[in-house]
């Protein structure tokens, strides 16, 4: 094996390219190109069929389609396979590709149906993309680090053995940030993902990858994790549908990590779809496969069917939602404004109550994010990257040899004695946010306090690559605990989305924050997405709520 990390990289690279089918390789538009959505549809590798499948954008009838046999889960396999492989070639999304393997199980599948008449399980012939710290058995799980080139994972993650219990296909895995603590993807292994909408604008991370594969069709679903906005922001940027359950509501078990061991603020693991349909297909499919049997972390507790219809919310008939404009430090840029009234407008029209939600210690919960992040300083990014001796990221720019000026990365580790005190800060603040929601029972004509938050999921629709300025608005629900699934409304308008006059600035940061929008050509087609968060573990409620919400949307366009 190569004996540095450039050597490690280079003979990586070489034999993922050597795993992509040579005849799937296209011609790619030059770099001036920005929106490239429309490639795998025009290059002339995927056949009409294959198109067919690869665009139906309908989870639940996709699996409807592959238990009546009505297509098979070689050709579903085939046709995302294809997609996925010209999607890397337009964004470089991917890690690992093992078409071979996924082939041989999608037939073992197709084999089973005709000949017990009987689906595996919920998820039969579903292509399934994962992030690339997800382990399957065989597999290396480099996870952005050249430290962790050839280290092959022994056993399948607990998620992993669930989704093949489930009858999916595992056929791809997708790129991630090195230290996954960013809102963007770049790595030196892997190098950098880009946006498919305009190749100009980040992906989001740190489940970039899953975005911008999920963006082309090149899955139906993936699944990402989220530590303080890893599932969402890329949802955010690409347009996608993208859910944050609560703390162990899904099996992490197996699943590698950075800060191992860290469980003040957990990573979770979660959806990102172009439906929501497949959102709630995957919850259930993991609820129901009972996971608390093979993570010990999980909490007992299947799909419930009364939280998805609402019942301690009205059964749904007129929601109240809370509008959260801004957080108090930063004002989000034109097109997210444009989305929020939006959506305001949309739900009113629908009959449902909005009202303005004033944001509670959003500055002292974001303090304790990032001092949690920070506890133990940067011991655990240089005690993976010294093995190889590669560079440790500062930020996401292009390499540039002594960089500085990272974003979450400290030197200097807190006292455990410190740490318990950030700790107790966070409980006395979630129990403090908690009251806080409850009392806006004043606020609504329902009777309730508010059934959901309606908040920004970033302060832009998505932003130049290596500008990335933080996840403040996704992060806050991390800290909290709640629920939040990110939705699409619109995308930026060139006409629409002018700048605004300057305003009294909230912070520093908030200037800076303006300051970056400097003409909405600069974010041309990028998507605009907000994220609707609900209470602890109400992951059922939050997608039902969440098809109100779009079904509102939809209506008034």
């Amino acid at each position: 094996m190569p004996n540095n990390w450039q050597e490690l990289i280079a003979d990586k690279k070489r034999r993922q390219q050597e795993s992509i089918p040579k005849e799937w390789i296209v011609q790619i538009p030059p770099d001036d190109v920005l929106d490239v959505t429309d490639v795998p549809r025009e290059c002339g590798l995927l056949t009409a069929k294959e198109l067919e499948i690869t665009e139906l954008d309908d989870v639940p009838l996709l699996l409807k389609k592959l238990a009546s046999a009505e297509w098979s889960a070689v050709e579903v396999t085939t046709a995302f396979a294809k997609r996925a492989i010209v999607a890397h070639q337009l964004t470089n999304c991917l890690t690992e590709i093992f078409i071979d393997r996924a082939l041989a199980r999608a037939a073992w599948l197709d084999e089973q149906l005709k000949t017990t008449g009987k689906v595996v399980g919920p998820l039969h012939g579903l292509p399934v993309s994962l992030k690339d710290q997800i382990c399957i058995k065989g597999l290396e799980t480099v996870m952005g680090y050249a430290s962790w080139i050839g280290k092959y994972s022994e056993k399948d993650s607990v998620l992993t053995e669930i989704l093949y219990d489930c009858g999916a296909v595992l056929y791809v895995r997708t790129n991630v940030p090195q230290t996954l603590m960013y809102p963007e993807t770049y790595n030196l292994v892997f190098g950098r993902t880009l946006n498919p909408r305009n190749r100009t604008l980040a992906c989001g991370g740190s489940s970039g990858g899953e975005g911008a594969l999920i963006a082309l069709r090149g899955s139906p679903l993936g699944v990402g994790s989220d530590l303080g906005g890893s599932v969402r922001i890329p949802a955010s940027y690409n347009g996608l549908y993208g859910l944050r359950p609560g703390y162990n509501r899904v099996p992490y078990e197996g699943t590698l990590n950075t800060q191992e061991g860290e469980d003040s603020l957990p990573s979770v693991l979660g959806p990102l779809c172009r439906d929501l349909g497949g959102i709630k297909v995957f919850i259930q499919s993991v609820a129901s496969s009972k996971p608390w049997f093979r993570d010990p972390l999980v909490i007992r507790m299947p799909w419930l069917e009364d939280e998805y219809k609402l019942v301690e919310h009205g059964s749904g008939n007129k929601l109240s939602f809370g509008l959260l404009w801004n957080d108090g430090l930063v004002v989000p840029h034109p097109p997210i404004i444009r989305a929020l009234e939006m959506t305001k407008k949309a739900l009113l029209a629908a009959g449902h109550e909005v009202v303005d939600w004033k944001p509670y210690k959003h500055d002292e919960l974001y303090d304790i994010v990032r001092a949690m992040w920070t506890a133990a300083g940067d011991e655990d990014y240089r005690a993976v990257t010294s093995l190889s001796g590669e560079p440790l990221l500062q930020n996401m720019e292009d390499y540039v040899e002594g960089a500085t000026g990272a974003l979450y990365l400290s030197d200097k580790a807190m006292t455990v004695y410190q740490l318990w005190q950030i700790q107790k800060k966070r409980i006395a603040l979630r129990k403090e946010y908690l009251d806080y929601w409850q009392s806006s029972v004043k606020l609504t004509s329902t009777g309730r306090p508010v059934d959901a938050i309606i908040s920004p999921s970033a302060f832009y629709a998505s932003h130049p690559h290596g500008k990335n300025a933080g996840a403040d608005y996704t992060m806050i629900w991390n800290c909290l605990d709640y629920t939040a699934l990110v939705f699409p409304v619109t995308q930026v308008d060139t006409t629409l989305d002018q700048p605004k006059p300057p305003h009294e600035f909230l912070s520093e940061k908030d200037k800076a924050i303006y300051n970056l929008y400097d003409s909405p050509e600069t974010y041309k087609n990028a998507p605009v997405s907000l994220q609707l968060v609900g209470r602890t573990l109400e992951e059922e409620a939050v997608i039902k709520m969440t098809e109100i919400v779009a079904a509102a949307l939809k209506a008034d366009s």
